[in-house]
């Protein structure tokens, strides 16, 4: 039987980065659904990581579905891992808070699997005082959550809050699922 990841991704630059990861993960036989904010579709398409995925990528936590269950529930209980990438720090901040107003944040919050996080933002975000306390609350909780690259970020900024390489990050999900 397939192992099962689900992929949230959030509304940040380094959300191409994920297309990347998602096509590692099909590569190496892993089943991938796909979770995205909507604001996660203003800088990569579901239907790239749909084709990507070879699975049909949820938006809309009351998108019109074809056969009755609750797609977040479903998705939560078949997950054996959730990755969410890039994280950002809006994201962390309604999980850490249980905060569950969209379809990405109620399927995280309804799942049993482990959920490991990779931020991705401006390193003056990442650095602050508040993205830090909710990293540490999510890590309280039991999510793990890695720590960032240092490197040119998009926004021209030199410093941390860079996402991991894309191979990294491929490599640790399926380390997570070994254990």
């Amino acid at each position: 039987m397939k192992r099962n990841i689900v992929v949230g991704i959030t509304g940040g630059i380094a959300a191409y980065k994920a297309a990347e990861i998602i096509n590692d993960l099909v590569k190496k036989g892993y089943e991938v659904n796909v979770i995205m904010t909507k604001n996660a579709t203003e800088f990569i398409t579901p239907l790239t990581l749909q084709t990507l995925s070879n699975n049909k990528v949820a938006v809309e936590q009351f998108d019109h579905i074809d056969k009755w269950d609750t797609e977040h529930i479903a998705l939560a209980k078949k997950a054996d891992l959730f990755l969410i990438v890039p994280a950002t720090a809006n994201f962390l901040a309604k999980l850490a808070h249980g905060i569950a107003d969209d379809m990405l944040t109620t399927t995280v919050m309804a799942t049993k699997a482990k959920v490991l996080i990779a931020p991705a933002m401006n390193s003056g975000m990442w650095e602050n005082p508040i993205v830090q306390s909710n990293v540490s609350i999510l890590k309280k909780y039991g999510y793990m959550v890695l720590d960032t690259a240092s490197g040119r970020l998009a926004c021209g900024d030199n410093g941390s809050g860079k996402l991991l390489d894309w191979k990294e990050i491929s490599r640790l999900a399926q380390e997570q699922l070994k254990e």
